[in-house]
């Protein structure tokens, strides 16, 4: 399966849940046809997602060769009950991107991990998107946030991009997303334990 560059084909990762948890179902029973087929249908988002955050594109390719690697050697362990599958890959994805982000030595003129603020503390969307009755009382939580507020955490915990890239495409002060953000989840926070 060449890996080295996201497919156009056929998807951009809004696939029919169903049709990734079948594709899910048959990989999980060692049927590298399905792997083949989910990567088509989802490389091009997943591709997008680490290149955001790593920011340069031979090291996303890698990065993006890893998630399907994971997904094939761990496909038994996805429950379609607890997340979508491209909640699933998102999240492996984005992880393996932080991952890769971490283990970068310090680059001039580069901001340090640390600094980037990838987590806070905060609940990750895959701790909120567990089990299917949370999504939902997430999605109606995340609809009581004023619209910039929803955008920014959507943007930030789903998509994978830094709070200094959210900042720069809102064109608004970084300290001033932390805080949206940060007030965001505070109310979320409230919203779910109701």
């Amino acid at each position: 399966m060449p890996l080295d560059r996201p497919s156009n084909a056929a998807a951009d990762a809004r696939a029919a849940p169903d049709l990734l948890d079948r594709l899910m179902s048959r990989i999980a029973a060692g049927e590298q046809a399905a792997l083949r087929q989910l990567y088509e249908v989802t490389s091009a988002k997943l591709f997008g997602v680490v290149l955001r955050i790593l920011g340069d594109r031979e090291e996303a390719q890698d990065v993006l060769q890893e998630v399907y690697v994971t997904v094939w050697r761990h496909a038994d362990r996805f429950e379609t009950g607890r997340a979508s599958t491209m909640t699933w890959l998102t999240t492996i994805a984005r992880n393996r991107a932080i991952d890769g982000l971490r283990a970068r030595r310090p680059v001039a003129g580069a901001s340090a991990v640390d600094d980037l603020e990838i987590a806070d503390g905060a609940p990750g969307a895959e701790a909120l998107l567990e089990a299917s009755d949370e999504a939902r009382q997430l999605q109606g939580c995340l609809g009581e946030l004023d619209p910039r507020t929803e955008g920014a955490i959507r943007t930030a915990f789903l998509e994978g991009v830094t709070y200094e890239a959210l900042a720069s495409r809102l064109e608004t002060p970084l300290g001033t997303v932390k805080s949206w953000i940060r007030r965001g989840l505070a109310r979320l926070k409230g919203c779910l334990e109701r």
